[in-house]
């Protein structure tokens, strides 16, 4: 059965976007973006809320700008034809040639995604949409890439009200000595236990 991953950058003190809704201090150094891209071919689906789509849709047309590095280039090409499902109540159409609204509810759509052939991940972006999946038991594994800031407060990695979940920590890494990579798989929730 295919993975449901939750990976994305926190702050030390746990929060993916500042109070301003700013998240301009997770701008990778080059070894973290090697990274990103590494984990970014493990994925064959990548499913999104819709803050989250509206900031990705950069990507969808880097491409043409000249001034992309060659790592920007590889994401870019890695990317776009990523197929990517939209979870939003806002948004009556999506852009992007492999991007697609849900068209039922979270649950529904990894089970369908579970059931399809592959061995590829399903990587869930978005603290909204993460915080739905983990509320109901739906997230095998927790990535974090924690940057070395304190925000103060905005959108948290983990919701403040989940529930009891005991992890298992498989992978840390440490990337020029200042972010740190933490990887665990998520066990039974103690509601469970």
């Amino acid at each position: 059965m295919r993975a449901v991953t939750y990976s994305m950058s926190v702050s030390l003190d746990g929060y993916i976007v500042g109070p301003d809704g700013g998240f301009d201090w997770t701008a990778p150094e080059p070894d973290v973006f090697r990274f990103w891209i590494d984990e970014i071919r493990q994925v064959d689906v990548h499913l999104l809320g819709r803050r989250l789509y509206e900031t990705m849709l950069y990507w969808e047309t880097a491409d043409q700008d000249r001034s992309l590095d060659d790592a920007e280039r590889e994401w870019t090409a890695l990317w776009n034809p990523l197929p990517k499902v939209v979870f939003s109540t806002t948004l009556s159409t999506v852009r992007g040639g492999n991007a697609r609204l849900a068209s039922g509810g979270l649950a529904k759509e990894i089970e369908r995604l579970r059931a399809e052939p592959g061995e590829g991940e399903i990587a869930i972006g978005g603290a909204t949409l993460a915080a739905e999946a983990g509320a109901l038991g739906l997230i095998d594994e927790y990535r974090v890439m924690v940057y070395p800031v304190l925000v103060g407060g905005g959108i948290p990695f983990f919701p403040r009200d989940e529930r009891r979940v005991d992890l298992e920590l498989v992978e840390t890494r440490t990337f020029a000595s200042r972010f740190v990579y933490l990887r665990y798989r998520a066990g039974r929730s103690a509601d469970t236990a």
